[in-house]
């Protein structure tokens, strides 16, 4: 398959039964082929559902138009956290958001079959798929929470352990043997020379201030920019020999050589990253099995919306079919015509309002086009890359 011209956007439509509703299905794959082929289709089997009052099935369509927008954003955020956990590739991405173990969402839907609960009555299938859904909704945002909560920690450790040598922490560059410690009279400072002053540092540093121990200098850690120095005086020159270093733009960063300090802050940067390593797993395999729920569920309500619908429209006794088109990308205008030229003898005032997207008493069309079928729009790609 030319992946250029594949749509991931569906349409999910339903025209009543001829005859039989085979005929129907002929009927419209005979049209869509006979101009080269404008959309791969297949029959959508919903299955025989309980029909209520008119008005219960009213009230049920606009239940449902709630319930699809609610299971649609619920499945896009469990795609989009996917792509924010793998931090990786596209690529990746797309490979775990599969459904009905393991197939690519295509095919899901060509060969879709409705879950045996559905079989029933279509009323009792809508609470009942909104509580699965919700749950969904409420696990994702606890572990989300969690887990951004630890990659945040982590991330400004990280953060804390880069950067310039003014700000960054120095706990792996500083060793014991650098100070003085434990002196009544000395203290060992920490001084960031730019590269370009090196050797004004050499020359200088003995004699900004009184009291400055000779040769205490040395260079411990270097980065693009800059050197880090300690060098060792007496505390009553401290204030003196900062003041004269930033005049020949030495800095002098605070510090205390604090040991615990920093065996904690390496300790702590271990245990997040151990733990971070340790809920990778379990919370992509979540994902993917939540991923595939919702995705599941949210096709129920779509297949719950065409039977309503067609029953609205087309009346009782139940007999429509309801088709699963896969527009080809560059015929997809003409694909809405042969449709409309197929299908404009169900409805009178469609002439007159084909080229208008308004409001239907009754229908509760205002989110979407209206067309003489029944006709609802799947569009499997749920990630919007930044």
């Amino acid at each position: 398959q030319d992946k250029g011209t594949k749509m991931t956007e569906f349409w999910l439509i339903s025209a009543p039964g001829e005859k039989t509703c085979q005929q129907t299905w002929e009927k419209l794959h005979a049209a869509t082929t006979r101009h080269n082929n404008l959309s791969t289709n297949s029959k959508f089997n919903i299955p025989d559902l309980k029909v209520g009052t008119l008005d219960v099935l009213v009230g049920l369509s606009d239940e449902l138009a709630k319930l699809d927008a609610f299971v649609e954003s619920v499945v896009k955020k469990v795609a989009q956290y996917m792509a924010d956990v793998l931090e990786d590739s596209k690529d990746k991405v797309q490979e775990n958001l599969l459904a009905n173990g393991g197939k690519v969402l295509t095919d899901v839907l060509q060969k879709w079959q409705a879950k045996h609960e559905f079989s029933s009555s279509s009323l009792d299938a809508v609470p009942f798929l909104f509580k699965g859904v919700n749950q969904i909704d409420n696990d994702l945002k606890a572990r989300a929470s969690a887990y951004n909560n630890l990659k945040g920690n982590l991330q400004n450790l990280e953060r804390k352990n880069a950067g310039s040598l003014l700000t960054r922490s120095l706990a792996d560059i500083v060793k014991k043997e650098d100070f003085v410690l434990d002196s009544e009279y000395l203290v060992t400072l920490l001084v960031i020379v730019p590269k370009g002053n090196y050797n004004d540092w050499v020359k200088q540093y003995e004699t900004l201030a009184e009291m400055v121990v000779p040769r205490s200098s040395n260079v411990l850690f270097e980065d693009q920019d800059s050197y880090l120095c300690n060098v060792t005086l007496f505390r009553k020159a401290v204030d003196d020999f900062k003041h004269k270093a930033r005049e020949y733009k030495f800095m002098v960063r605070d510090f205390q050589y604090n040991e615990e300090e920093m065996k904690a802050d390496k300790e702590e940067m271990n245990r997040l990253s151990t733990d971070k390593k340790k809920q990778f797993g379990p919370l992509v395999r979540w994902l993917k099995v939540n991923f595939s729920e919702a995705f599941i569920a949210w096709i129920h309500v779509k297949a719950l919306r065409v039977f309503v619908e067609s029953v609205l429209r087309y009346g009782l006794p139940v007999n429509f079919q309801a088709m699963l088109l896969q527009p080809n990308k560059k015929t997809m205008k003409k694909l809405r015509e042969v449709l409309y030229d197929l299908y404009k003898h169900l409805d009178s005032s469609a002439a007159a309002i084909i080229d208008a997207p308004m409001d239907i008493p009754g229908l509760n069309l205002s989110q979407q086009e209206y067309y003489p079928y029944v006709y609802y729009k799947i569009d499997c790609n749920l990630l919007e890359f930044k």
